[in-house]
């Protein structure tokens, strides 16, 4: 078999285990209850965050490893993409971090999320921050990320546990 062939293989291949973990967290994140009226509530905003967010980032590895699997290892190309997928998996980690140190500072749950010009955006589940805790979040992530205050946005999300 020739390597273009092994490439598309192993692609497809990767790209079937993405849609298969996407469709295992949507499946198992998409509780909802049933209201009286017959209604439903939707599943909860940091599970569905989540999800939405391993998805994106399994299409992106999908699409870095072909990059990477198809050129050649000394390429500017080449070097890119193990440079891109190196950031997304520090990113991936500190967002982790993050979310288990305000998990750790008493919110139930927590999603922080990190852009490439170095932003942080958190959402909280609490429906009213009080400025000590805005405070405590403040602090938390300047020291564990060395962010200045501008570059943290705090928002409060009110969502069903």
């Amino acid at each position: 078999m020739s390597n273009t062939k092994k490439i598309a293989l192993m692609s497809t291949l990767v790209l079937l285990l993405a849609v298969t973990a996407v469709f295992n967290f949507v499946l198992a994140g998409s509780k909802s209850a049933t209201v009286d009226a017959g209604a439903t509530v939707p599943a909860n905003y940091f599970t569905t965050y989540r999800a939405n967010r391993s998805s994106v980032r399994s299409e992106e590895f999908v699409q870095l490893d072909s990059v990477i699997a198809s050129a050649t290892a000394d390429s500017e190309e080449y070097a890119k993409a193990l440079q891109r997928k190196q950031e997304m998996v520090e990113i991936m980690e500190d967002e982790l971090v993050m979310e288990t140190v305000l998990k750790g500072l008493g919110f139930s749950d927590a999603v922080v999320s990190i852009n490439g010009n170095d932003y942080i955006n958190v959402f909280l589940n609490s429906s009213e921050l009080t400025t000590d805790m805005i405070r405590q979040v403040y602090f938390a992530l300047e020291v564990e990320q060395q962010v200045r205050d501008g570059y943290i946005i705090i928002m409060p999300i009110n969502a069903e546990s």
